[in-house]
């Protein structure tokens, strides 16, 4: 796959409250790089108009995946089937102490393009608030057949 991507990323927080389910997508350029058997993902996103970016990593591997934001928001989560992992989430507002555990992870590698798709639980302050799931994909800029 070559350098320069664009990234689609669609999250869905499935909640049992009032407000219900909060889906976020994002469509954004990146960079992408291929290493010891791993896939890289690098990319930038603006929470506000006003504060500087936050640049997004993303490791994604058979074994699983890992996010990191550097910037407003700074964290760094992973996701393993099977396994709760511990996450601090960290904003201009305060930090909240996450509980990750991935229940199902699917890899789908191609020429000119990789897509994860991740289904977690959530916690916070260790009480569960939500069933997620999280699907990035990834294509070259000039691949044939690009779809959104």
């Amino acid at each position: 796959m070559e350098k320069e991507v664009l990234i689609h990323v669609k999250g869905l927080h499935m909640m049992d409250t009032p407000e219900g389910d909060e889906p976020i997508e994002i469509v954004v350029p990146g960079e992408y790089y291929f290493r010891n058997g791993s896939h890289y993902l690098r990319y930038e996103e603006m929470l506000d108009e006003q504060g500087d970016p936050t640049i997004n990593y993303i490791k994604i591997s058979s074994r699983g995946m890992e996010v990191r934001k550097k910037g407003q928001v700074n964290t760094h989560m992973v996701f393993e089937q099977g396994k709760r992992n511990m996450a601090f989430y960290t904003t201009p507002f305060g930090t909240l102490e996450m509980g990750i555990s991935a229940t199902n992870l699917e890899l789908e590698e191609s020429d000119g393009q990789i897509a994860m798709k991740v289904n977690y639980s959530l916690d916070l302050n260790q009480e569960r608030v939500a069933d997620c799931c999280l699907d990035i994909q990834a294509q070259g800029k000039n691949t044939a057949g690009f779809v959104l």
